[in-house]
């Protein structure tokens, strides 16, 4: 576990609560070695991230209240840029702008990325802004997945201040159509052999009976 997100979100009174649990020992270790300084993402990370097709993005209104938004797109929509940062293009919606007025007044971000077939969890927190088309056309040409049709209208970076790698309990695996398909290729493959076999049979089968009513 990288120390800096339990040490920004452990609380005094999180710790309180974790010493009368009995678990205070042990996340006390897991904080030990943190300096402030953001949790550097790893090549274990950067490979995670590139694979993921969804993200959970929580902000947090002016009035306080917690706002929790999906966001999808080709597998690496989500990239990792140099100096610890994470941005993904954002297209025209339905425009209610509730993330990104969020993060206008309070940049602070959590990620989750789900790996369900293989019950993994990645949870990310971070600083997020907003970069707008024109401010910087290349930064939204890059971040633009190959060969997808939409139009971008701005992008989120977000500077990565921690992460966390969460145990696969109570995650239920699920599966995509293209990981279901891909799954059941060699049975789909032996049943269209087998059909084809059949219909050899059938055929063959036909032939000898005609030939003995002549």
């Amino acid at each position: 576990m990288a120390q800096n997100y339990v040490h920004t979100l452990f609380t005094d009174t999180a710790r309180a609560m974790q010493e009368a649990d009995g678990s205070r020992k042990s996340y006390a270790r897991m904080e030990a070695g943190a300096s402030g300084e953001p949790d550097q993402l790893t090549d274990r990370e950067a490979e995670f991230i590139a694979a993921r097709d969804s993200v959970y993005l929580a902000s947090v209104t002016s009035e306080g209240w917690p706002y929790v938004q999906h966001r999808g797109g080709p597998a690496g929509f989500l990239k990792l840029l140099p100096g610890n940062r994470l941005a993904f293009a954002d297209y025209r919606g339905n425009r209610q702008h509730v993330s990104t007025a969020n993060l206008t007044t309070e940049p602070r971000v959590s990620l989750f990325l789900m790996d369900y077939p293989n019950r993994r969890r990645l949870k990310i927190l971070g600083r997020a802004r907003i970069v707008q088309a024109d401010e910087d056309p290349a930064l939204l040409a890059s971040l633009m997945p190959d060969n997808y049709q939409a139009t971008p209208e701005r992008a989120y970076v977000i500077d990565v201040v921690g992460y966390d790698w969460n145990c696969p309990q109570h995650i239920t695996p699920r599966f995509t159509e293209v990981e279901i398909s891909q799954a059941i290729r060699p049975l789909t493959t032996e049943i269209t052999q087998l059909r084809a076999e059949i219909e050899r049979l059938r055929a063959q089968a036909k032939t000898l009976e005609n030939g003995d009513r002549k």
